[in-house]
């Protein structure tokens, strides 16, 4: 990773994406001055939060002074299934949920938003309960005494690092989806509730038919209903929303170390595994299909380049996290322009300068991620950008290689 603050010179960046252009996926790039700001946020000092940074994927800790623990990762658009299914789970065929009501129950968007909060509330509760048998779990039976020698005011507090011991203590749960339930979000509003294009019974009729039968209203939902993306507030208003109310159910709630719960909003590949829990969405996706990663857009739907995406992307409160993951990819060819430094600096610029908490770039063409299905024993070198981390290409299931297939390639002009 490269740490990029306002007074990080061009040139450093330039150097950068000699690297990054090779293909190797490396270096992500972070905001400095927002994981400061966001270290400060949850009551760090100016010291510590200046001595912190990121670590893992994307998530930011207070290095040396804080145990900031990852949890496991919150499947958004599974609670919204849930919701419009009266707590039923119909994979499973067991109520898991709360009885908030069925689709055709919701006779406005707010009805729709208010069940999805009462949903996603009662199953973090769930979340935290289980969280914290875990961690103390940890710290009835599985003591770390090296790391809390070199983690500041373990030995001073006589505990463990996994018992509180640190100086800060925070438990993270991730969101995930963030921008696959964006758009099942926004084209309910926009086609059931606002143009009244299609009812709600005709909806659930071809999602559970896998929209078999039901191509033309998959077609309208695909390409005629506003996506989160491409800078429009009709569709990117819901990802604020679904942030909020999942921000709102998880921050400082107490963990069992003496610190809180709070979020960040990254996937690794389990985007692919909720994705396969998960039948057809009113987003077009038919199901089992891998989820958005990240706060990335749904793959392909971001059609109005990488400033409309890093603009969407910005409308969420990075500050408010613990770390957020965006993924672009760009063609090997972009970068035959001269320009293409200055431009890929800037933009990167620009984000930083909305609050952007981190990016990340692959440069592949689709071409190239093909072939190499067909023929991995040519490609065994090659190294893709998967989520918080690269991993060869070849090692990664089928279904994560065609989601990174399926990911926007962009051109800045």
């Amino acid at each position: 990773m490269v740490q990029i603050s306002k007074k990080t010179p061009d040139q450093f960046i330039h150097k950068a994406l000699d690297i990054i252009r090779t293909g190797f996926g490396q270096p992500s790039c972070f905001n400095t001055d927002a994981i400061i700001q966001e270290l400060l946020r949850q009551g760090k000092s100016l010291v510590d939060a200046r001595n912190g940074g990121c670590s893992g994927c994307v998530e930011t800790g207070a290095f040396g002074t804080e145990s900031y623990w990852l949890t496991g990762y919150f499947n958004l658009p599974k609670v919204f299934e849930l919701t419009i299914n009266n707590g039923y789970d119909t994979l499973t065929q067991e109520q898991v949920g709360l009885k908030t009501g069925y689709a055709s129950d919701y006779k406005s968007f707010k009805d729709l938003m208010d069940a999805f909060r009462h949903q996603l509330r009662y199953l973090v509760d769930i979340k935290i309960r289980g969280n914290n048998i875990i961690e103390k779990t940890f710290a009835n039976y599985l003591p770390v005494p090296f790391l809390s020698l070199l983690v500041e005011d373990c030995i001073v507090n006589g505990k463990d690092y996994n018992s509180g011991g640190a100086r800060y203590n925070t438990t993270y749960i991730q969101g995930v989806g963030l921008g696959s339930i964006t758009d099942m979000l926004t084209s309910v509003k926009y086609h059931v509730y606002d143009k009244k294009n299609y009812t709600w019974d005709e909806v659930i009729k071809a999602l559970n038919c896998d929209f078999d039968g039901f191509e033309q209203m998959q077609y309208d939902m695909i390409f005629s209903s506003p996506k989160y993306g491409n800078d429009d507030d009709y569709a990117d208003q819901n990802a604020v929303v679904v942030f909020e109310i999942f921000y709102d159910a998880v921050n400082g709630r107490a963990d069992s170390r003496g610190g809180v719960h709070r979020i960040n909003m990254l996937p690794t590949t389990s985007h692919v595994y909720f994705g396969s829990v998960l039948g057809a969405t009113p987003d077009g996706r038919k199901a089992h299909l891998p989820l958005s990663e990240g706060i990335s857009p749904f793959q392909g739907v971001d059609r109005q380049g990488p400033t409309s995406v890093i603009k969407s992307a910005s409308k969420i409160d990075h500050l408010r996290t613990g770390g957020t993951l965006l993924n672009q990819k760009f063609s090997p060819q972009f970068f035959e322009d001269e320009d293409s430094y200055d431009h890929l600096t800037a933009l990167i610029r620009s984000y930083f300068s909305l609050d952007g908490h981190h990016i990340q770039f692959n440069v592949v063409n689709a071409e190239t991620l093909k072939d190499a299905q067909k023929h991995p024993e040519l490609y065994r070198d090659l190294i893709v950008r998967v989520a918080g981390y690269s991993d060869y290409f070849n090692d990664l299931g089928e279904d994560l290689q065609n989601e990174i297939i399926r990911r926007t390639e962009h051109e800045i002009v």
